[in-house]
């Protein structure tokens, strides 16, 4: 018998992308108002929990992904028409929703469910890239524990100056970055990253430089947000150049370093 990597069976109930708009804090332009998000939420059952379901054919042997999604937009409308201090309605960041999606999940789900993972966009979060979402897992019995949490900034579009030849030199070129965080769920830290702001730093940071390497490019970008806040644990950044080569789409660099190696 052949040696196959073969996965670790698993029952998964989804439902992928509700688009709804939720006060989640202040937005990229500092208002504390109601902005459109888009949730996915995986309930992680136990092990073969769908074998009933699975053979009986009833939706009720299962955890209904129909009162899933009713649950979350309830949340969603009930949330916005409260008060929650100072004349604001809604959630006090993306965190306090992600939280209250993943008790609610807990509720509908039981026993059922082993944990729960919340993926929170924001396509209006940071201007500067294509989309911003948040990927935060929960685990049954810990509400108040992330036991993974990652942060997703994609296709940031910079000009700048790079590369080793004449005219390279001359004029800046598109670079797009995609930035992964890795959170540290473990940090004694209480202050949550501010993105929008390691963002904008980022940006001021490389606009008005000039690099001979994407290397080089990605490793100061893997060093500024890995030391952009201790809640950090690890970076990893992806810089292409759409315009490098005539027969390609792009070319590129991958980095992915830890928070230790900078400090």
């Amino acid at each position: 018998m052949p040696n196959l990597d073969l996965p670790t069976t698993t029952d998964v109930v989804f439902v992928d992308t509700l688009r709804v708009s939720a006060n989640i804090g202040r937005d990229w332009w500092g208002k504390a108002r109601a902005q459109p998000v888009e949730i996915t939420v995986y309930l992680h059952l136990k092990e073969s929990y769908l074998k009933t379901s699975g053979e009986s054919d009833n939706v009720l042997d299962s955890v209904h992904y129909g009162h899933l999604t009713k649950t979350i937009s309830n949340l969603i409308k009930a949330r916005s028409s409260e008060p929650q201090g100072e004349g604001d309605t809604g959630f006090a960041d993306a965190d306090d929703l992600i939280q209250a999606v993943s008790e609610r999940a807990f509720d509908l789900a039981g026993e059922a469910a082993s944990e729960v993972r919340v993926v929170l966009g924001v396509p209006k979060m940071i201007l500067l890239a294509s989309s911003f979402s948040i990927d935060s897992t929960i685990v049954n019995g810990k509400p108040d524990f992330v036991s993974s949490k990652k942060v997703f900034v994609n296709d940031i579009v910079l000009p700048v100056i790079i590369g080793v030849n004449p005219h390279e030199r001359e004029e800046k070129q598109r670079v797009v970055i995609n930035i992964l965080f890795y959170e540290n769920n473990e940090s004694t830290s209480a202050d949550t990253p501010d993105y929008k702001q390691i963002i904008s730093k980022l940006s001021k940071e490389i606009e008005p430089s000039s690099f001979l390497t994407l290397e080089k490019l990605v490793m100061e970008i893997v060093r500024s947000c890995c030391l952009s806040s201790d809640k950090i644990a690890a970076v990893t950044v992806r810089a292409q150049k759409p315009s490098a080569l005539s027969f390609a789409q792009s070319s590129g660099v991958q980095i992915t370093r830890r928070r230790e190696t900078f400090v």
